[in-house]
């Protein structure tokens, strides 16, 4: 499969931006700490694993870019996502919920680490060639942690098992429980064998990253 052409890259980040333009609030942090009980259950705890659909650490969010984390919970609340516990939990959100969430996991991270423009480790050849049929650093950033919009998400640091989890699930169809429907992901994701799936994540889990789990006072 050839990689996406610059135009098909553009259209993106223009759905993208339309899309969670929409969806746009004003988020209060302190507001979101407030709201966070149905969160911290699991991304509250360092190493916590899911088991569903399969066992793996549940994604950090901490750092994350809080225009995604709502695009995330959005997609949940629609079913373009498919998780029960997620869509359960999204459900009960409003937008301004979400919007105030992703506020505080966004600042909950501290201060952001200083991180490379470009990895400071090259990938192997054999993973450099993925990463370019992917054109993963077109949307990602090329130290796939500064995304060219807020509505990605940052890779970089990521738990591996949970990178793999979700790119399996963008190529899911047909299962009412597991997938994401996403047009282009699904059509890029579709062009790899799981093995080279788990060769990027791999690689994604081993760069420096500003994402992190940090746990709850009760947790600790």
């Amino acid at each position: 499969m050839k990689t996406l052409f610059p135009a098909m890259i553009a259209l993106l980040a223009m759905t993208f931006a339309a899309t969670t333009q929409a969806q746009d609030k004003a988020g209060d942090a302190a507001a979101g700490q407030k709201k966070n009980a149905m969160c911290i259950g699991c991304h509250g705890i360092v190493g916590y694993q899911a088991s569903f659909p399969e066992i793996y650490k549940v994604p950090m969010i901490a750092g994350q870019n809080a225009k995604y984390i709502v695009a995330a919970l959005t997609a949940y609340k629609k079913g373009d996502r498919k998780h029960p516990t997620m869509r359960s939990i999204s459900e009960s959100l409003s937008e301004q919920d979400m919007a105030d969430l992703a506020a505080y996991y966004e600042a909950e991270g501290g201060a952001r680490a200083e991180l490379p423009a470009e990895p400071a480790k090259a990938p192997d050849p054999a993973i450099a060639e993925l990463l370019t049929k992917g054109s993963c650093a077109a949307c990602h950033g090329a130290n796939f942690s500064k995304p060219i919009d807020g509505s990605y998400p940052k890779l970089a640091g990521q738990h591996a098992d949970y990178l793999y989890v979700a790119l399996k699930a963008y190529a899911t169809q047909g299962n009412p429980n597991v997938g994401r429907s996403h047009a282009i992901m699904g059509a890029q994701v579709k062009a790899f064998s799981h093995a080279e799936l788990k060769g990027l994540s791999n690689y994604m889990a081993a760069l420096p990253t500003d994402l992190k789990t940090v746990p709850q006072s009760k947790f600790k």
